[in-house]
């Protein structure tokens, strides 16, 4: 991790379309939409959206990861202008073990992938 860094666990470049439903404080389900991934850890990810997302809710989400749907429970941590876009932190709250059994393998193919184009480009 890089000096200033906050994250727990590192999180890779990733693009993957989701779509989610909003769950208020109240646990009220509200709008449907779509964003898309930027990138993936464990327990977490970078999503961009069209419209802002609030703090004080939490997202339902159905992700794609490879060939697998994975669906989870993200709190939203933050959210940013990204030019005339949103970028939110998400923060996984709830997952299936087959879930984080995707991510895992996923999280481990990448990393793999990473470390061949270093290895190529020495």
């Amino acid at each position: 991790m890089t000096h200033g860094e906050k994250r727990k666990f590192i999180r890779l470049d990733s693009i993957h379309l989701l779509d989610y439903i909003i769950v208020d404080t109240a646990g009220v389900h509200g709008r449907y939409s779509m964003g898309r991934t930027l990138d993936v850890s464990l327990n977490g990810l970078k999503l961009e959206t069209v419209e802002p997302l609030e703090p004080i809710d939490n997202l339902e989400i159905t992700v794609g990861v490879e060939e697998d749907l994975v669906d989870l429970l993200a709190r939203i941590t933050h959210t940013e202008p990204a030019g005339n876009r949103y970028v939110s932190g998400l923060e996984f709250i709830k997952m299936s073990s087959e879930g984080r059994r995707v991510f895992r393998r996923y999280t481990e193919a990448y990393r793999q992938q990473q470390e061949a184009k270093e290895n190529k480009a020495s």
